[in-house]
């Protein structure tokens, strides 16, 4: 049935799981609802969810209309990446919030944290090895476990405190610059 194999689905589900990494977000998706207020579960993952099926299908043809190729779009969301580190570990705002324009649940949450270069270009190396719809799957399972994890962030807040949660955002935010490093010391 449209080549379905749940080998893959599995393979490409932990794989994606290791790359968008939502777990090891907490602490920036709880920074992010101390900013805005709040965070809109459903509207961050529809969002990633469209932007990570896009690429599946038109990744390459969208990077090439752009005259860009995989690794210059890897070290631009490298760099985003960066400076959220840098936000987390100093305690600082880079990224300034904008009161008329309510997006905190696109940028920098649906994109590049959920749905980032590093997640992008994961889909497209996927396409070497597997079938386009196990990788639908594997895409659609992700973005239901980010969902959730999106929708619990206030809960998982609680639990953590806040002495907890600023430990684990300056714990998380030096792992977030070793992932940036590590991605634009690889697409250099």
């Amino acid at each position: 049935m449209f080549g379905l194999a749940f080998k893959e689905i599995f393979s490409v589900t932990i794989i994606l799981f290791s790359v968008i990494d939502i777990v090891g977000s907490i602490p920036i998706i709880i920074d992010l609802k101390k900013k805005e207020g709040k965070i809109e579960s459903m509207k961050a993952t529809f969002i990633a969810g469209i932007i990570m099926i896009a690429f599946l299908f038109l990744g390459t043809y969208i990077l090439k209309l752009f005259g860009l190729d995989v690794e210059s779009f890897a070290i631009a969301g490298s760099l985003i990446l960066f400076f959220l580190g840098i936000e987390m570990i100093l305690g600082i705002t880079l990224f300034k919030d904008d009161p008329s324009n309510s997006s905190g649940s696109i940028v920098p949450l649906a994109f590049p944290l959920i749905a980032g270069a590093g997640t992008m270009t994961t889909i497209i190396s996927l396409k070497a090895e597997y079938d386009q719809a196990n990788i639908l799957v594997g895409i659609i399972l992700n973005l239901l476990f980010v969902y959730l994890v999106l929708k619990s962030s206030d809960w998982i807040a609680r639990k953590l405190g806040t002495g907890g949660a600023n430990i684990l955002r300056k714990v998380f935010g030096i792992i977030l610059l070793a992932i940036a490093i590590k991605l634009f010391k690889a697409n250099i």
